[in-house]
């Protein structure tokens, strides 16, 4: 059991999906900080200098000046300034990865189509048996049918 799990471990896939993983987490931290340290604290500038993390409705029914005191209290509270700073942190982590993959997705594509080209121009396709062959074969090694070009071929060598 234990060697099994070693090979498992040891795999490509498993630890790409572990370096994942860490730098996901780290990437996390950075967007969160973004969100929080930045991007709210100007968006409560532009709305009339409000603090996002510290919007929440208190459910408890007695008034408190903050939510860290409602929370210290142990008063109930719906905190939806920090629900609305976790969305745009998702929001930012969705399209940052949305933006990658569309990158990714055009370089792969670039890429096979290099190699589609490079395919196209040293194969072409027995009329007989659709098997693919080499451009200048003469006689197709799957099903051995002369080729039409090279009967073309042949009578242009013969005319000359």
């Amino acid at each position: 059991m234990w060697k099994d799990f070693k090979e498992f471990a040891m795999k490509g896939n498993v630890i790409d999906m572990a370096i994942g993983v860490v730098v996901g987490g780290a990437f996390g931290k950075i967007v969160t900080s973004l969100v929080n340290d930045i991007i709210m604290p100007l968006v409560g500038l532009l709305v009339g200098k409000i603090d996002f993390s510290n919007l929440y409705i208190n459910l408890s029914g007695k008034e408190y000046p903050s939510l860290q005191a409602a929370k210290a209290a142990g008063a109930a509270t719906i905190n939806y300034g920090m629900f609305l700073n976790n969305l745009i942190n998702f929001l930012i982590i969705a399209f940052s990865i949305f933006f990658v993959i569309r990158q990714l997705g055009k370089i792969r594509s670039l890429t096979s189509k290099n190699e589609e080209e490079v395919v196209e121009e040293t194969e072409k396709e027995c009329p007989f048996c659709f098997s693919k062959i080499n451009i200048e074969a003469t006689r197709c090694p799957h099903c051995t049918s002369i080729l039409k070009e090279s009967e073309e071929l042949k009578e242009e060598l013969e005319e000359k």
